[in-house]
This record gives structure tokens, C-alpha cells and sequence, in this order.
């Protein structure tokens, strides 16, 4: 699916998949890892291509404000 199709009516890209609720994130075309809130913040330097479910993954973490990226299934920390 094309990233500006999972726009919500208000312009944000959604940080949980649907249906399922599973964490999403987001690549830039620098492949930078990204949080939803910084995919959604305004003037980031490069804007959103593509994105994922974190399934597993509990080391993931934004590459923009080091937040952790939470995962559907791994072990919380």
C-alpha cells in the first residue's frame, strides 16, 4: 500500500496497524528508522516512504528521537 493511502482524513499516518493494533514505524528514503510521532512531525527533513510492524524487534529504536519503538509480540525491557 502506497504510505499516502493509510493517511488518516487529518494527514497523520496511523501508529497502530488496523485491524490487529499491532506498533507500526516508519522508514524515510534515507532509511532512518522512524517513531509515528516523528513520521508525522512537520519539517523533518525527509518525509515518510515506507512502513512496518514492529513484530518482535525490542531493541528498535527511532533513529530521529531515540524513543523506543514499542513491539507486538517481543519482551518488554
Amino acid at each position: 500500500m502506497d504510505i499516502d493511502e493509510m493517511r488518516k482524513e487529518n494527514g497523520q499516518l496511523p501508529s497502530f496497524a488496523w485491524p490487529g493494533g499491532y506498533p507500526l514505524y516508519y522508514l524515510d528514503n534515507e532509511n532512518s528508522v522512524l517513531c509515528p510521532e516523528c513520521a508525522n512531525a512537520e519539517g523533518y527533513s525527509t518525509e515518510p516512504i515506507a512502513c512496518g510492524v514492529n513484530w518482535e524487534d525490542d531493541s528498535l529504536y527511532c533513529d530521529d528521537c531515540s524513543k523506543r519503538i514499542e513491539s507486538a509480540y517481543g519482551e518488554e525491557e
